[in-house]
């Protein structure tokens, strides 16, 4: 890609940006959020078009005026933003347009569903076809986006945080699967803010930042430190700047919790000022205690204390009502209104606060409340009338905890708090964590992230298939111990 420019609404988004990829090599393609990678990226698969530059493939000048140009060329993509039609099952969003098909054009099913099961077999997975995705959590759709890409038998493979929702173990088999397509000559870009998976899969690496083009770098050359200050253009301190917060008595207590299929006699508990990190694999059951906790899920028995007092949640409002608040794991489906504004989405849960006569807004004050929140979190937006749809993922996800902390929540869920975020946010959103817990507020972090979880948390509990399999205080944090429990080897 030579020289490639692109403007929205007058705003630049790529400036001249020029990239290199070579056959057999996985290229990562580095940059905060807004740095203009997955433009760059809508551009080579035949998303956007671009005002100027050009693309040459295989030695050839080529335009590609839709994604299916692109896809007949040899490239594929793995979305940041999962493209899944939720009411399809897995084999039809997997074979979509391109349907294994009988006489008179009809659909073979049977085909499609047999080719889905080996597709899976790659990634080391058991699925059943027929399952809709709506069935499916995110990181089992991840896998369906994954799965789909490399069916394109592609010779370039671009992959926009393949593994933002997915585990280690996940992890672990598409990094086999890489290998081998890099032995087949196929072309991988990586796009990733997990640096550990930067150093440990990628050949070289090429930087963006705010639309142009930074340096180009062996993976070798670049230490971390090196690639950070070339990513944000200054120096970050410690990521993890967790620091000891004062425990409290007891906020949070679960008895023996059970969800069919999901989770069984689940004890935990969580002090005011503690941050207790949930960790496991994909499928664990980690987000579906803390929805059951947070009254998204029924659970089929168990007991729920706050402050030693037994409690009923069967409803978010319930858990609202007692000063619980969840940061879901996936904020634009269920943590955000896209088509809402800034204030718009930051109010909405307490909406009742800023109403007189029931039905007229009172507009001063949330404007007020809006901008001060705004101001504490840091949100980089033009305005609290900006659509939050247009701001980062950064940015959203400090709109997200923006509106539950206007809730002043004594107990704070947080699922996947730093999914698919640059950098440079996620050491914002550590050190408002820290504040909190500081603050004394009680909080829940799950991750898939095994140097977040241990970076930020006071104690760490693994699940493995629906049951804790291990429990680690601070001292005792150790990444192979908590992953053996992870796998089902108790520790």
């Amino acid at each position: 890609m030579k020289n490639i420019s692109k403007t929205f609404s007058g705003v630049r988004a790529l400036n001249d940006v020029s990239l290199n990829v070579k056959k057999g090599e996985v290229h990562a393609l580095m940059g905060e959020n807004g740095a203009g990678k997955s433009t760059l990226m809508k551009i080579l698969t035949g998303i956007y078009q671009p005002d100027d530059g050009e693309i040459v493939l295989k030695g050839q000048n080529v335009r590609f005026a839709q994604p299916l140009d692109a896809i007949n060329s040899g490239i594929s993509i793995v979305h940041q933003e999962l493209n899944s039609i939720l009411d399809m099952t897995i084999a039809e969003n997997i074979f979509i347009g391109r349907e294994p098909s009988k006489r008179l054009g009809i659909a073979n099913k049977k085909e499609m569903r047999s080719k889905t099961i080996e597709l899976f077999k790659m990634v080391d997975m058991v699925i059943n076809p027929d399952r809709k995705l709506y069935e499916l959590s995110v990181a089992e759709m991840q896998m369906v986006e994954i799965v789909k890409a490399i069916s394109y038998n592609a010779d370039i493979i671009v992959m926009d945080e393949p593994t933002s929702a997915i585990t280690d173990r996940e992890v672990a088999k598409l990094f086999e699967i890489i290998r081998k397509l890099i032995l087949q000559g196929k072309a991988i870009i990586y796009i990733s803010h997990k640096m550990d998976e930067i150093y440990t899969i990628c050949d070289t690496i090429t930087v963006l930042r705010d639309g142009s083009y930074i340096d180009t770098k062996s993976a070798q050359q670049l230490d971390q430190q090196q690639l950070i200050s070339l990513m944000v253009g200054r120096n970050l301190e410690d990521m993890f700047v967790k620091q000891p917060s004062p425990i409290g008595e007891r906020f949070l207590e679960v008895k023996n919790l059970s969800l069919n299929g999901k989770f069984t006699n689940i004890n935990l508990q969580v002090r005011k000022g503690e941050i207790l990190g949930i960790a496991g694999l994909m499928g664990a059951g980690r987000t579906e205690l803390v929805e059951a906790i947070f009254g998204v899920r029924k659970i089929d028995s168990g007991e729920i204390y706050i402050q030693n007092q037994k409690v009923v949640i069967d409803s978010p409002q319930k858990a609202i009502k007692h000063k619980l608040s969840l940061v879901t794991e996936d904020r634009k489906l269920f943590g955000l209104n896209l088509n809402f504004t800034v204030k718009e989405n930051i109010t909405l849960v307490n909406l009742k606060r800023y109403v007189r006569l029931g039905q007229i807004i009172k507009f001063k004050e949330e404007r007020e409340v809006t901008d001060r929140q705004m101001k504490f979190l840091n949100v980089n937006a033009s305005s609290r009338n900006t659509m939050v749809e247009t701001l980062s993922g950064g940015n959203q996800q400090k709109v997200v905890l923006a509106k539950w902390l206007l809730c002043d929540p004594d107990l704070l869920i947080l699922d996947e708090p730093t999914r698919g975020i640059d950098i440079g946010a996620k050491s914002e959103i550590y050190k408002i964590i820290n504040k909190l817990a500081n603050d004394g507020k009680a909080i829940i972090m799950v991750s898939s992230e095994m140097p977040e979880l241990m970076g930020m948390s006071d104690r760490i509990i693994v699940l493995h298939e629906g049951t804790i399999t291990g429990q680690f205080n601070r001292d005792e944090f150790n990444q192979e111990s908590i992953m053996m429990c992870a796998t089902g080897i108790k520790k």
